[in-house]
């Protein structure tokens, strides 16, 4: 077993030092154990003001500082992480509950992510060129930033934000959530230590459940970028709009894996097994509902339910651990409840997953045998280790159903013939579609939702202008 770190208190980052709790610290519990994981600050009114005032003066200069320099920064911060990899991977599994091994891959995503947007570029644009007219459109960085993060990827969903964000020329203050704080603020006095970022250029604050809108809602932030479920989205939109931030919201999800007769089930129910349950589930495009044709419905619910019998499930640091626990005991009990649910609606499991009584949130993985299309098991987000499997015949049918929700995040088709898996995919109402296979993304693609999914796109030269303003500079001769 790798050892725990001890209990600590961190520290906030706010302009380039490292700043104490000034008041009663914020307790971040292992969900493995529900024992004290460490200590975070619940930043005061005056401390977030700190951080977004140190913000503001830097971006006077940082938004003039040479993009190769701001590139230099983001693979000085993916550095700092990379040294510390493996004392950050066990912080981060235990606030998290992830197993190491999916910590590390987290972290690794992050330094990924810091050197990726280090490559990208939004060049300017001639538009019209005579001897009398000349016309370009620049762009320009938009101001403070503030990233709301949330508790199931917070390190990497972190980079998400911060790295375009730099990139563009804009300073950002982060807040990660209360229940997973302590990597980051971590990261954080690694990068106070290491001198690597600009003084105000990015600040890391932790806080309570007020402290999110009272940082979307200040009004020297230019804009919000956040990811989280459709619900606290809306909210977070309504407070932007007040000063007219600018918003980029990746919000829930509900994604559909079509699976067609022509695959190799052992295979293709293996992969789809953990396209659902990556993270116990807590995993904005997981599929969630996994549509398999009735010609090999059996047989791919056979092996999935092996698979689900199968998997390991505990303390992410315990080796030999697939899944770990539920990350906080708010989402612990709204899946136990929706389990409960679909059993009291007469629904039928393939395998109902222990959950076992002592500490810890932890739900073995279940799986549900083809409920109807208005089950709350097939309606709703689970975000959690539980799985419809749904019988289909005609392709029609199919995509009628998976386009039949609010979301539109991901979704999959599955199909030894690519080009009628592509045809498919196409007719998906989602932002991204993958074909044979589970849930891939990468910094230099757009990602971003349809329907009530999201607003605006992360990733990619369409991320990076979502922190940019437009300005059309138009020369006349006279």
């Amino acid at each position: 077993m790798t050892q725990t770190p001890a209990p600590a208190l961190r520290s906030m980052l706010i302009d380039g030092r490292r700043v104490a709790a000034d008041g009663p610290p914020l307790d971040v519990l292992n969900p493995a154990t529900e024992q004290l994981a460490g200590q975070a600050p619940d930043a005061t009114d005056a401390q977030l003001d700190a951080a977004i005032e140190a913000a503001e003066r830097a971006f006077t200069t940082w938004r003039e500082t040479p993009v190769d320099e701001r590139r230099a920064v983001l693979r000085g911060i993916a550095a700092v992480i990379g040294e510390h990899l493996e004392e950050l991977a066990v912080l981060l599994t235990t606030e998290q509950g992830k197993p190491l091994a999916a910590a590390r891959g987290e972290l690794q995503s992050a330094v990924h992510w810091c050197e990726g947007f280090a490559e990208l570029d939004v060049p300017a644009e001639e538009i019209r060129a005579t001897d009398t007219q000349r016309v370009r459109i620049r762009h320009v960085p938009l101001g403070v930033v503030a990233g709301l993060v949330p508790w199931n990827v917070p390190v990497a969903l972190a980079m998400w934000k911060i790295a375009p964000a730099l990139l563009t020329g804009n300073t950002i203050v982060v807040k990660p959530s209360p229940f997973t704080p302590l990597t980051m603020l971590r990261i954080g006095e690694l990068l106070a230590q290491a001198h690597v970022v600009p003084a105000g250029v990015l600040n890391i604050i932790s806080g309570g459940d007020h402290l999110g809108p009272k940082l979307s809602e200040h009004p020297r932030v230019r804009k919000v970028a956040f990811t989280g479920s459709t619900a606290t989205g809306k909210r977070v939109m309504a407070s932007a709009a007040r000063n007219l931030a600018r918003v980029t919201l990746e919000l829930g999800g509900n994604d559909a894996a079509i699976v067609l007769p022509d695959v190799d089930v052992d295979v293709v129910a293996e992969k789809v097994f953990w396209a659902g349950f990556m993270n116990s589930g807590q995993v904005c495009v997981a599929s969630k509902r996994i549509y398999v044709h009735d010609e090999i419905y059996d047989a791919f619910a056979r092996r999935f339910s092996e698979l689900a019998g199968q998997v390991k499930v505990g303390d992410g640091l315990d080796e030999g651990v697939s899944l770990g626990p539920l990350q906080n005991r708010v989402q612990y009990e709204k899946v136990v409840r929706l389990i409960d649910k679909t059993a009291a609606d007469g629904e039928k499991f393939l395998v109902r997953g222990d959950i076992p009584e002592g500490p810890g949130y932890f739900i073995h993985p279940t799986v549900v045998d083809d409920p109807a299309d208005d089950a709350d098991i097939v309606r709703l987000e689970p975000f959690g280790p539980v799985v419809p499997l749904l019988r289909f015949r005609d392709i029609d049918e199919v995509v009628e159903r998976a386009n039949a929700s609010e979301y539109g995040l991901g979704g999959s088709v599955w199909s030894g013939d690519t080009e009628a898996a592509e045809r498919i995919a196409a007719r998906i109402a989602t932002g991204v579609v993958w074909i044979n296979d589970g849930p891939r993304l990468a910094p230099d693609l757009p990602f971003g939702g349809h329907k009530s999914s999201g607003l605006g796109v992360e990733n990619g030269t369409a991320g990076l202008l979502e922190y940019l303003d437009t300005q059309v500079l138009w020369s006349s001769t006279s």
